[in-house]
């Protein structure tokens, strides 16, 4: 169920590689199994920051039940240092944006995972 769209302006050697690099990734840092991650990257020539175009990222994360103050802060520390480490990118040049919409409001399957699960 967590779903991570990651925009950058860095072009990566291999994004079919590198998109399954970073679900196990994201598996781990989110504490999901990869079987529910889905991850789209998405290359943009255009992405500026701080009005220009030197390496930055925007990374989205949707997640049911496990975004919360205390998690964001580990997630953001964990995504950031893996997009310097990966990416070149610096701390300074990307923006998360966690959400947890609720079971009710992620559709799965035909339905929602309010249905899913029962709630």
């Amino acid at each position: 169920m967590p779903s991570l769209v990651l925009t950058t302006n860095v072009k990566v050697a291999d994004p079919r590689a590198f998109s399954l690099e970073f679900s196990k990734l994201s598996a781990q840092i989110l504490r999901k199994p990869e079987q529910y991650i889905s991850i789209s990257l998405q290359y943009n020539e255009h992405l500026t920051f701080k009005g220009n175009f030197d390496p930055a990222f925007l990374l989205v994360v949707t997640s049911l039940g496990n975004i919360s103050p205390e998690q964001n802060e580990e997630y953001s520390k964990l995504f950031f240092d893996y997009f310097a480490r990966e990416l070149g990118i610096p701390g300074d040049r990307g923006y998360i944006t966690f959400y947890d919409p609720g079971n009710a409001y992620l559709g799965h399957q035909g339905t929602t995972f309010a249905t899913i699960f029962g709630k």
